[in-house]
């Protein structure tokens, strides 16, 4: 049963609230005193928890989005297959589904956006509306889904994309860092970097995501139908210095680094599809691709930021790497990030 809302609520419904960057939006749009609603498989535990409405549904389920929308203002659509699984099979028809809820209550989709989209023609800094020619599959399929999303708007939907480098934080959710530097469910005995020696990397910590997206929501009247921006996150300018911030943080500033074998990735994706799909990102990794968050900097003056090992370790502690200290704030409930700074621009 969905909750009704009084008049003066403001109506989200988060697709993808179990993971991580929909986990974060959601917990961060409770605390900015948004009606909440989260569109999960399975019944929760307590059917309001951590500021969130959970209703039982499926994202490929066109009248469950669609029930669980009704009244809604704002829909995030974070959600994704399971790894790089199935996308080909998923990905569109559940932002569809968005799509479809989102024109019939006239809210705007809030899509959380990658450089998936990208091929080396606009490298090494894009803007936002630079050519959209990407290499892989995966992309492709993110090249429709904005596609999609451009084409709602003059049927009715708004429009927010934010794009960000390689997620990382404290909650669960596939990423690059969790999954490729680290070892899931194992305690560090290394750390495995993808990228070439030198080449520099774009990474975004998802509660500074979930901020810069409250920020630019907050700002509703300005943003216009169709919005796009670009996030800077964090810039590691040779790729060594996210590793090394993991290093510090486990306390280990000698754990072994090893170079990921792309060329065995390469191999067994002849039998294994997941490993196919993963060694199709490898030219990310070999030369610099960084987003431009000039204009979000003009539009918001500023781009929230939290420093890299205090982010780091906030990541390893939720990831279950790291003993909690009694200094760790908890990110649940937390709006803004542990200390805002201009971000950089290089």
């Amino acid at each position: 049963m969905v909750r009704q809302a009084t008049g003066t609520d403001r109506i989200a419904l988060v697709l993808g609230a179990t993971g991580g960057i929909g986990g974060e939006m959601a917990r961060a749009l409770a605390a900015r005193g948004w009606t909440v609603r989260g569109l999960r498989r399975k019944p929760a535990e307590s059917p309001r928890s951590e500021g969130i409405d959970w209703i039982v549904g499926d994202a490929m389920n066109a009248a469950n989005v669609l029930a669980a929308a009704e009244g809604a203002a704002l829909i995030v659509h974070a959600v994704n297959p399971p790894g790089y699984r199935n996308w080909d099979r998923l990905v569109l028809p559940m932002l569809d589904n968005s799509i479809a809820a989102a024109c019939a209550n006239r809210a705007r989709v809030l899509l959380p956006g990658t450089v998936y989209n990208y091929g080396p023609d606009v490298f090494p800094l894009i803007p936002e509306r630079a050519a959209q020619n990407p290499l892989t599959r995966k992309g492709a399929i993110r090249v429709e889904m904005e596609r999609r999303l451009h084409r709602a708007v003059g049927q009715g939907a708004k429009l927010l994309i934010l794009r960000c480098g390689d997620f990382f934080g404290p909650r669960p959710g596939g990423s690059w860092f969790s999954q490729g530097l680290l070892t899931p469910g194992k305690p560090p005995t290394r750390i495995t970097q993808p990228g070439r020696p030198g080449i520099g990397h774009q990474w975004a910590y998802l509660p500074d995501v979930a901020e810069t997206a409250m920020r630019l929501l907050d700002r509703e009247a300005d943003l216009g139908d169709d919005a796009m921006f670009h996030m800077d996150g964090h810039w590691d300018a040779d790729g060594d210095e996210m590793v090394a911030a993991i290093a510090r943080a486990l306390g280990e500033p000698d754990l072994p680094v090893r170079r990921i074998p792309w060329w065995l990735l390469r191999l067994g994706g002849l039998a294994v599809p997941l490993l196919r799909e993963i060694s199709e990102m490898r030219y990310l990794w070999q030369q610099p691709v960084r987003l431009d968050n000039r204009r979000l900097r003009a539009f918001l003056g500023e781009e929230p930021h939290t420093p890299l090992d205090l982010a780091v370790r906030r990541t390893l502690v939720g990831l279950g790497h790291l003993p909690a200290q009694p200094a760790d704030v908890p990110e649940a409930g937390r709006c803004m990030p542990d200390r805002v700074a201009l971000s950089r621009q290089g």
